[in-house]
């Protein structure tokens, strides 16, 4: 059973940094299961914002983060990371992780089986 606890959120100014992990404690990380983060934000749909494949060699971001924000996990310790720098107060969000053995369209929520409580992320101006 995939049990995916995120942690790392928290308030940061404009410009600041901050690292999001995503821990399976199901430690079902054993399977083949690609990764993907996703936020939401108050009043807004769900959106990808990175995804990556089990081995980690082939990885997707959303435009909105691509060059501030880098997807890697460490399937020894049953974690994927989001490291997000450069943060604007547009990201402010709660953000998800969540698993799926296979997709078609890793940006697509509908293809993800299992998912994180999310944690929040707030980026003040």
């Amino acid at each position: 059973q995939v049990q995916l606890v995120e942690s790392g959120g928290g308030l940061v100014q404009a410009g600041g940094s901050l690292r999001l992990s995503c821990i399976d404690s199901g430690r079902t990380f054993r399977g083949n299961y690609l990764i993907g983060w996703f936020r939401q934000a108050p009043g807004k749909e769900r959106e990808s914002v990175a995804a990556i494949t089990w081995a980690g060699r082939n990885t997707y971001y959303a435009d909105s983060v691509l060059g501030r924000f880098t997807i890697s996990r460490d399937n020894a310790k049953n974690t994927t990371y989001l490291q997000m720098n450069s943060l604007k107060p547009e990201d402010t969000a709660v953000y998800y992780c969540a698993a799926t053995q296979s997709a078609r369209d890793l940006r697509n929520a509908a293809e993800y089986d299992y998912w994180g409580q999310g944690t929040q992320v707030t980026v003040s101006s």
